[in-house]
């Protein structure tokens, strides 16, 4: 099982990037996946996650209105598109799976996940 994420990198505040994370190795349709992050010195917190489905999205109160999760099950890749970036969302985003056994329900908590990315660094600058 393989997920590999990309995207990351560094942005003036007020600006945008695209995080995929590509997962092989599973059926990715039948998973639930999320984007967490982690900076320096704090937990690792889920921003955004979506049912396997696609009909369930969850994102933090800190993102809300500007990430959007999308996925495409044909290309198993997982989506985070990210607006009017701010200083603070500066961290290491990873992309995580679950096997959802055709439910809906949305897990947000780390240790819920049995699969995850190497993380890519966002750093976005005032």
């Amino acid at each position: 099982v393989q997920l590999q994420a990309s995207g990351g990198g560094m942005v003036e505040a007020g600006g945008s990037l695209r995080l995929s994370c590509t997962v092989s190795g599973r059926t990715f349709s039948s998973d639930a996946v999320a984007w967490f992050r982690q900076g320096p010195g704090t937990e690792r917190s889920c921003v955004a996650a979506i049912s396997w489905s696609g009909t369930s999205t969850y994102y933090s109160d800190s993102v809300k209105g500007r990430f959007a999760i999308s996925r495409d099950n044909a290309d198993n890749t997982v989506y985070l598109q990210m607006n009017s970036l701010k200083p603070e969302d500066t961290a290491v985003y990873y992309c995580a799976a679950q096997e959802a056994r055709g439910s809906t329900w949305i897990w947000t908590q780390h240790y819920q996940y049995d699969y995850w990315g190497q993380g890519t660094q966002v750093t976005v600058s005032s």
